[in-house]
């Protein structure tokens, strides 16, 4: 019996050693990626920095710009390998042009560091100390936060104030290049800008979107494409709730930040009688209670009273005095404007937004959001 106690204590604790060891290995390496990520993205800089610099000293012509590019190309290839063709110089060159105003100083900084602590440290510690200053120096400076894959896709995005939005938000909400992609294509700085006023629209490409309040937690519409229900010929509210629930990693991500999810046909009685609602979330920002209800037909006012009377019950008897009042959201195919302003009294916590199955249009929606801008001047 003893022996038995002993032998799973020692396998307990080789299983804990393990798992110690394992998350050191795990977290170094991790660490590494995300050095060599910032690295790049400085290296990266400061060649272009060169390129362009060696341009405006010579020929200004565009046929010597491009013979300068594809001789340094052949000649880093030769040295370096794969890396510097055409191509990526070009893209090397553009991601300077495009942020040359930010943190010129970085890899500067960073260089200097190095060099103090390489001659304060052992050889042994040299490249770990390099990295872990490295990324130090960004903290300090207004900074290049992603991988130089991200910059690719977003030195393409010609406005400036779209560009920064993404940005922020990408390094903010740990988006992978693929997220990031799909979050511009579903136009999601064109739909929560058209649910803003002109100040807090100028606050999204400085900020990112700040939720202290619900209306910044709207869009203007929810783009749900990756449910895959628009290739059925018809659907009803059940199968929408289903695809969202067996999706619920990429809904959360389409409703915002903040959101965790509770219940789905959470169920409630009042005089005796039981309703459900469809989903229930909890936003950890706001600290409300968010409701959604589903509705594929058309948007009727008895749907708003609905979602009124159980954004009531919450208020009254299931959130605390600390939490703040609960949202409702109905979430729909098509919304009547003026049915949801006749029905519902101003400064109600209640919203209709429509939801696309589809990726919608960029252009589209950027003609909306100039005529907005045009019409609130």
């Amino acid at each position: 019996m003893k022996k038995d106690i002993k032998k799973q204590n020692t396998f307990l604790g080789q299983s804990r050693l393990f798992s110690e060891v394992r998350d050191l290995i795990l977290s170094a390496r991790k660490m590494v990626v995300h050095a060599v990520d910032a690295l790049q993205v400085i290296t990266n800089f400061e060649i272009g920095k060169r390129i362009v610099e060696h341009e405006q000293k010579g020929n200004q012509r565009a046929a010597y710009g491009e013979n300068l590019i594809k001789s340094l190309s052949n000649k880093l290839t030769k040295e370096f390998g794969n890396g510097f063709s055409k191509r990526n110089l070009e893209y090397i060159r553009k991601f300077y042009l495009v942020y040359q105003d930010r943190a010129i100083r970085i890899a500067q900084t960073a260089l200097a560091q190095s060099q103090k602590y390489r001659t304060k440290l052992g050889k042994s510690q040299k490249t770990q100390t390099v990295f872990a200053e490295l990324l130090r120096s960004q903290k300090t400076l207004r900074k290049f936060t992603l991988s130089w894959s991200h910059y690719i896709f977003l030195i393409s995005l010609a406005d400036k104030k779209e560009r920064d939005f993404y940005e922020i938000e990408a390094f903010e909400q740990n988006w992978s290049l693929r997220e990031l992609r799909r979050q511009f294509d579903s136009s999601l700085y064109e739909r929560l800008a058209l649910s803003r006023n002109k100040k807090e629209v100028k606050q999204l490409s400085r900020k990112g979107q700040i939720i202290e309040k619900p209306d910044d937690m709207l869009k203007n519409s929810y783009v749900l494409e990756f449910l895959g229900l628009d290739e059925k010929p018809g659907y009803s509210e059940t199968d929408l709730e289903t695809a969202i629930i067996n999706k619920l990693e990429s809904f959360l991500l389409e409703l915002g930040k903040g959101f965790l999810f509770e219940a789905r046909q959470k169920r409630f009685t009042f005089d005796e009688d039981h309703f459900f609602v469809d989903l229930v979330f909890y936003n950890r920002l706001l600290r409300s209670y968010v409701l959604i209800d589903l509705k594929i037909g058309k948007l009727t006012h008895q749907d708003l009273g609905q979602m009124q009377m159980y954004v009531n019950y919450f208020d009254r008897y299931v959130k605390t005095k600390e939490e703040k009042s609960t949202i409702g959201i109905i979430l729909c195919r098509k919304k009547r404007e003026a049915l949801v302003k006749i029905t519902l009294s101003k400064g109600a916590n209640i919203h209709a937004k429509e939801y696309k199955l589809y990726l919608p249009s960029k252009v589209e929606f950027k003609k909306k959001l100039i005529e907005w801008t045009n019409n609130s001047d």
